[in-house]
């Protein structure tokens, strides 16, 4: 509603420095405050640094006055919790992983009612099912209709099957490796690639020159939907929003879980592929070698990805945006 205004929390060395502003919401910054894994000294200084965030958010708190926090996890959103929690102030969760994170495992005990999940099988207090909110340009997109303009807009030609690569915002490494190993044998089966390498990414220099495909690399996408549009299929990492973009426009998809972590963007995926929407590959086997002999196959068979792409669509909502809006409103006391 035009009413409503959005301060956001965030820290200085994240995306949020840039996409926020960008979108016109004031951005207020807190220390992160990572938990270490293993005991160290990092791990004594944690009671302190949470103690600090904490303080951070409440001043934020006090000067904003706001009726609702809303937490999706990650650094900033434990000391809110604990800063809403003090200050009597309405909490909403939401879980974007299959798998929680601690910060919204803790703030799902403040929260008895408000709390959402991206994926069915989240094992969270109180959760409720909601989807992962996509943007409105993705949830509405007609990737057929888009297609022509998405492909002129990239340089593609109109008539060739089209893989789309991207490793996520920061680009995967061992994704844009083993692609780019593979440009040749994509060229000699007709496949072209739209390869999103990421700000820091790159495919070395065995691409120039050109090939009998198109084979466009770009850094960074600021309209996914029309490389989801341009793309018959998709390599990704299995990040909550590739996972819910692609299934829920019906992207077949080649998903490699990043190697670190808790096993959580494995989780993200697994619903899809175990539906048969998408495959799924560990980092240390997306070899050139498996790309080789698996992708450009999948890429030129129509059946195949017709059949793939009925599966996913069929297991992911698009409508979490409004549901979660809902929610946050309900939780506001309907203001």
């Amino acid at each position: 509603m035009p009413e409503t205004e959005i301060c956001c929390l965030g820290t200085e060395r994240g995306i949020e420095t840039r996409v926020i502003p960008a979108a016109g919401y004031r951005l207020e910054l807190i220390a992160p405050v990572p938990l270490p894994r293993r005991f160290s000294a990092e791990l004594l200084r944690v009671p302190l640094r949470l103690r600090d965030a904490v303080n951070s958010v409440r001043r934020v708190i006090e000067a904003f006055e706001p009726d609702v926090v809303v937490g999706f996890g990650g650094y900033v959103s434990a000391p809110a919790y604990l800063a809403a929690r003090r200050a009597k102030v309405p909490l909403v969760v939401h879980e974007g992983n299959a798998l929680p994170g601690m910060a919204n495992r803790l703030g799902a005990r403040f929260c008895t009612r408000h709390v959402a999940t991206s994926f069915p099988n989240t094992s969270l207090p109180h959760a409720r099912y909601v989807g992962f909110p996509i943007r409105r340009a993705i949830s509405t997109l007609d990737r057929a209709e888009m297609r022509p303009l998405a492909r002129a807009h990239f340089g593609l030609e109109q008539d060739r099957p089209t893989l789309l690569v991207t490793g996520g915002s920061q680009g995967a490494k061992r994704i844009n490796d083993s692609v780019a190993a593979c440009a040749a044998d994509f060229a000699a089966a007709g496949v072209q690639v739209l390869h999103v390498t990421g700000p820091k990414g790159s495919v070395g220099a065995s691409l120039e020159g050109g090939s009998a495909a198109p084979y466009v690399v770009v850094a960074y996408v600021d309209r996914m939907e029309l490389a989801y549009a341009a793309a018959d299929a998709a390599v990704a990492r299995c990040g909550a929003s590739s996972v819910t973009e692609m299934a829920s426009l019906g992207l077949p998809a080649v998903f490699v879980p990043l190697p670190i972590g808790n096993g959580e963007q494995a989780l993200n995926a697994r619903a899809v592929v175990e539906a048969g929407g998408a495959v799924m590959v560990s980092d240390a086997d997306f070899t050139p070698e498996w790309v080789r002999s698996q992708v450009p196959p999948m890429v030129r068979d129509p059946l195949r990805l017709q059949q793939m792409s009925r599966a996913s669509r069929s297991l992911i909502r698009r409508d979490a945006d409004d549901v979660l809006a809902a929610m946050v409103t309900v939780a506001a006391g309907g203001r």
